[in-house]
């Protein structure tokens, strides 16, 4: 199959995939308005074919040729010259209409796409939002939803109507003149379609290269400000700007390749479209000479030439901007046609906890699968019990956290809370019921009242206020100029890595969840700070299980048990005097850590 074809296929699988929101199922008011703006559109296209008639009425009765034309109004040259300027008024008037009635369609449809994207992206896998470009997928977003409602108008109100009038026009210049016109009419717009379209075609790539440049370029800016700080650790300004400018210049050829071949495509339109206007008048005229034709007819010819010559004018343009349409929409589709890694069951369940016991068994994972990073964990946490899970870098620890909070799906063996495996409930109802506090909090680009508040929708601003005061933070809030209504900039880079962690703890106390996932929750704290906000999570832990990955073994010497993983394995297993009497792996990391303090 060619690219051509390929591409008309995809343009026609994007049509059929926007149909059903022009003509949704059980929405009668949007049928109702698609049939009415349709309606406008014909009487808008009969009324602008009767027009000329109107118009040739006048002249032959001001030149004497046929004062029996008066008889359309009875009221001569002046009632005739009315008739015709409020045949354009009303022609102009229903067209407007249509785009009324129609508005509301289209908007719809945009407002439903963008949802069902938005909607689709968030139910993607961790793994598919780590490895996407953030700036490029948003272009991809923001060109194909607004593709939507271009795609619709111009298909329903330009393409199509446009047919409608060039077939009216040429039964007319058939019926009242004779068939020579209809066959100048038909060769000048075969021939200007096809050179049209050919060019189009030609420019259509040239656009697609110009896209993907500006993806490019964007990616690179969008990349270059998130990791500003970063840029400038390194003193890489310029760097980053000679890299922005390298993605730039290749848009900018492209955007010249697109100016260059606009002007030849004016050109050849504007040179076909006169050549078959000058063919009719040149007719025409030599018929008024002949006596075979009025004054009115020479002028009604004109006028119906003029009439299809602006939209055919604007075909080009239509014809790219629909094609471009239907490439950023596939993009936009291809995203949604992308099946989520983790997906609910069929008959998926609300998961219920009873007491919050976590059961691991036989668990395997690996996020590549020549690199398996779990090799059959099992464990189990009772309910209520306050477990740690400990060992070196890249040992597994937040593996399996990210694997309780099913933000992937085990390769082998099963996770299981109050003994339902975590397959077999709803996503939603699983996330319900677990709190996490990660290493890295990342806020939203709000006030902290809305941060804090993001754990539990609804509440109330004192249960806001005790949640900060549990995570020792309202002190610090109250005394800032605008309180809790200050806002904390992208990523929360406005506040300290400690203030945007106690954020978080705040937040996920709010939620008040039965299950608590603690990764590296005090790792940016100062000691002082640390050691209340362990005595908070460790009285916030009170009847409920938590499981707590730590780096700094001495913010879990207290847990009821402590499991230590290296390479995937658990290796031992036991309370902190436990595991330090026996000498082991744990012991090692233990003394380690502990002289690694007394030389800082």
């Amino acid at each position: 199959m060619t690219q051509d074809t390929q591409t008309n296929a995809s343009g026609l699988r994007v049509i059929m995939r926007v149909a059903p929101y022009l003509w949704p199922k059980g929405q009668g008011w949007v049928k109702r308005r698609v049939v009415a703006a349709m309606v406008m559109l014909l009487i808008a296209k009969l009324i602008a074919i009767a027009t000329p008639f109107f118009y040739k009425a006048a002249v032959d009765n001001l030149s004497g040729e046929g004062a029996s034309a008066a008889w359309m109004l009875g009221a001569g040259a002046i009632g005739l010259t009315v008739a015709y300027g409020m045949a354009r008024l009303f022609s102009t008037g229903f067209n407007q209409l249509r785009d009324g009635f129609f508005a509301a369609v289209g908007q719809r449809a945009l407002r439903q796409l963008a949802l069902e994207t938005f909607t689709h992206i968030h139910r993607m896998s961790l793994r598919y939002h780590i490895s996407r470009k953030t700036g490029g997928l948003s272009r991809i977003i923001e060109r194909g939803v607004k593709g939507v409602e271009f795609l619709l108008r111009f298909l329903l109100f330009s393409i199509g109507p446009l047919a409608l009038e060039l077939i009216l026009t040429g039964v007319v210049l058939a019926v009242v003149f004779d068939i020579r016109y209809l066959l100048v009419l038909a060769v000048t717009v075969v021939l200007y379609v096809a050179f049209t379209f050919a060019i189009t075609e030609w420019r259509v790539k040239i656009r697609r290269e110009m896209n993907a440049q500006d993806q490019d370029a964007n990616q690179k800016a969008i990349d270059s400000l998130l990791n500003f700080e970063t840029v400038k650790y390194f003193g890489a300004e310029l760097r980053e700007a000679e890299r922005y400018d390298m993605a730039m210049a290749g848009y900018q050829k492209a955007a010249i390749k697109t100016a260059y071949t606009l002007s030849f495509l004016n050109f050849g339109q504007a040179l076909l479209i006169t050549a078959g206007l000058v063919t009719v008048m040149v007719m025409a005229a030599a018929g008024v000479q002949s006596g075979a034709l009025t004054t009115g007819d020479f002028v009604m010819v004109n006028a119906y030439m003029i009439q299809i010559t602006t939209p055919l004018n604007f075909l080009g343009t239509v014809y790219r901007e629909i094609r471009q349409a239907l490439v950023d929409m596939g993009e936009m589709f291809g995203l949604l046609e992308q099946p989520a890694e983790v997906r609910d069951a069929a008959d998926a369940r609300e998961l219920r906890v009873s007491g919050g016991e976590v059961v691991f068994d036989n668990v395997s994972f690996g996020y590549d699968a020549a690199r398996p990073i779990l090799k059959g964990i099992t464990l189990r946490v009772p309910a209520g019990e306050r477990w740690a899970i400990v060992g070196p870098s890249g040992s597994g620890k937040s593996t399996i956290g990210r694997l309780l909070f099913r933000f992937y799906d085990v390769n082998g063996g099963s996770i299981r809370i109050d003994g339902q495996d975590l397959r077999d409930v709803t996503q939603d109802s699983l996330h319900a019921q677990i709190g996490v506090v990660p290493q890295d909090t990342v806020l939203f680009n709000d006030t902290i009242r809305y941060n804090i508040a993001y754990g539990r929708p609804g509440a109330s601003e004192a249960e806001i206020e005790a949640a900060a005061r549990h995570a020792r933070i309202h002190d610090f809030i109250i005394a800032l100029p605008e309180g809790y209504d200050t806002a904390v900039g992208e990523r929360g880079l406005k506040l300290s890595g400690g203030e945007k962690q106690r954020v978080g703890i705040a937040r996920t106390l709010l939620k008040d969840p039965p299950i608590l996932l603690l990764d590296e929750a005090t790792s940016a704290l100062d000691t002082e700070t640390e050691r209340d906000i362990q005595d908070q999570l460790r009285a916030m832990g009170e009847g409920r299980t938590v499981l707590t990955i730590a780096h700094r073994l001495s913010t879990i010497a207290d847990a009821d048990r402590i499991v230590v993983l290296e390479n995937g394995l658990i290796v031992e297993s036991g309370s902190h005097t436990a595991l330090l009497a026996r000498g082991g792996r744990y012991a090692s990391l233990w003394q380690r850590q502990a002289a690694e303090e007394e030389n800082a």
